[in-house]
């Protein structure tokens, strides 16, 4: 009784049972995910259910009828046990702050939260602490205020990012570059960090940082607490805030940059939400206006919807002389590749 099963993605009945759990316990069910169990009962309504993506764990439900039985500590020891296959040690967790404790009792340990909304933690206790401490082994010391940071995905890394890096160089004693690590865009981590370095060369005040799995990037936080995309991207710019603010701590950075986005909702709420609720951390949030060619902001997604037309000749005013050299390289042609056999490359 009480069998822990696999949710296939081709079992259609099963991920409704789920979903329908989810629904009655005020979540909905995840757009990333790559691995679900359940619980069913004799009816085969599922009653309890729990899922991962990469090595997170999410979507935790236990029907209310069932609750005191043990079955969430059956379906978290089972997903751990996923986890340790897939050779992930570290492993990460979203839950309501409402369930926190649960999970606090079953050895994992608070990063950081947003009342009354989420808490993010993690399965190992020294785990943030040692993130920090290597934040800190990499910086440079006898730096005063202002220290700065930016946060860049750069995907590729283009005239834009190198203008809005400049610009904040410029009025910083020392600016730190947290480059998304996450490997879920087009350009890989190693190529993305190579040719921000590549790109900012010039500059001496500069240091650069892996954000880890602690910068959570928008396309892996997890929006299913919230109940609609406006509350989705709230709450992950509000945990972004929370998990800076230590970071920030750590470092001595008193001010952040984002870059406008003019044409995305998404990225104008986030910074909007940053600029209301850093300042309350003590860091100054300054929104950069986007550098522009031909009259439009230069970006990311401009340089990849050329390179999935196959115009290279258009880049140039789009990228530095590195990035161009990478694009125009053998070495860049797998990614190319994979840009033109995409039918969307416009992301935020």
């Amino acid at each position: 009784m009480f069998e822990i099963s696999t949710v296939s993605p081709s079992d259609v009945a099963g991920r409704e049972a789920v979903r329908t759990l989810l629904q009655r316990e005020g979540i909905r069910l995840d757009t990333h995910l790559d691995y679900t169990c359940a619980i069913y009962d004799e009816r085969r309504a599922a009653i309890a259910t729990g899922s991962c993506y990469a090595n997170t764990l999410r979507c935790f439900a236990v029907d209310h009828a069932h609750r005191g039985k043990g079955l969430m500590h059956r379906i978290l020891t089972h997903l751990m046990e996923v986890q340790k296959q897939r050779g992930h040690a570290g492993v990460f967790l979203y839950t309501k702050v409402s369930t926190a404790f649960f999970f606090q009792k079953l050895g994992f340990h608070e990063i950081a939260r947003v009342p009354d909304s989420i808490v993010f933690l993690e399965n190992q206790a020294a785990g943030f602490p040692s993130y920090l401490k290597k934040l800190q082994d990499e910086t440079p010391r006898g730096y005063a205020p202002p220290i700065s940071a930016l946060v860049l995905n750069a995907n590729p890394f283009t005239l834009g990012h190198q203008y809005l890096v400049e610009y904040a160089a410029r009025e910083s004693t020392l600016l730190h570059i947290f480059i998304v690590s996450e490997d879920i865009s087009f350009f890989p981590f190693a190529v993305r960090e190579r040719l921000v370095r590549a790109g900012t060369a010039h500059l001496k005040n500069v240091t650069y940082h892996a954000s880890g799995p602690y910068i959570v990037s928008q396309a892996t936080f997890p929006s299913y607490f919230q109940k609609d995309e406006d509350a989705a991207i709230l709450g992950h710019a509000r945990l972004d805030i929370a998990v800076f603010q230590r970071i920030a701590a750590a470092l001595g950075i008193t001010r952040r940059y984002v870059g406008s986005e003019p044409s995305s909702h998404v990225t104008n709420l986030y910074n909007e939400t940053m600029t209301q609720f850093l300042p309350e951390t003590n860091i100054e949030c300054r929104i950069i206006p986007r550098k522009e060619a031909e009259g439009a902001p230069i970006s990311a997604s401009t340089v990849r919807r050329y390179i999935q037309e196959g115009n290279l000749a258009a880049l140039a005013s789009l990228v530095p002389p590195s990035t161009l050299a990478f694009l125009q390289s053998d070495e860049s042609a797998e990614i190319r590749r994979k840009i033109i056999q995409t039918a969307d490359v416009v992301h935020y």
